[in-house]
């Protein structure tokens, strides 16, 4: 994450990502962005994130995928036990990853999914 400014995990594929880089640029947040497809997170990165969200990893998968499935994640134990195993997988397979998320310049993150979600960064 840049220092001191807002940034947004992106895929520009994603039409909820895109929204929120809409929303920013209107309400005029200043923001940087990452592709997290091809800047995939680090295990660290992420478990910034997850301690900024106030979330678990599985909390912030896209279980739906077909890389999901394939790894039987619907299955996984959502323990602290299993936690690493859950970051890894993320970290491997970043397209598991809920998007977009926002980081911002004070220390919150969001999963920007919705406009709620987004005016919350106010």
């Amino acid at each position: 994450m840049t220092s001191g400014q807002t940034e947004i995990w992106h895929n520009p594929r994603c039409s909820k990502s895109r929204c929120a880089t809409t929303f920013l640029d209107e309400a005029g947040i200043p923001y940087t962005v990452r592709k997290y497809l091809d800047q995939p997170p680090s295990v660290a990165e992420l478990r910034d994130v997850l301690r900024r969200l106030g979330a678990e990893p599985w909390d912030i998968t896209r279980t739906g995928e077909q890389i999901a499935k394939d790894l039987g994640m619907a299955e996984w134990a959502r323990t602290a036990a299993e936690r690493e195993r859950w970051l890894e997988a993320l970290v491997q397979y970043p397209k598991l990853i809920q998007r977009p998320i926002v980081l911002t310049a004070a220390g919150g993150a969001v999963v920007a999914r919705d406009e709620a979600a987004l005016r919350t960064l106010r």
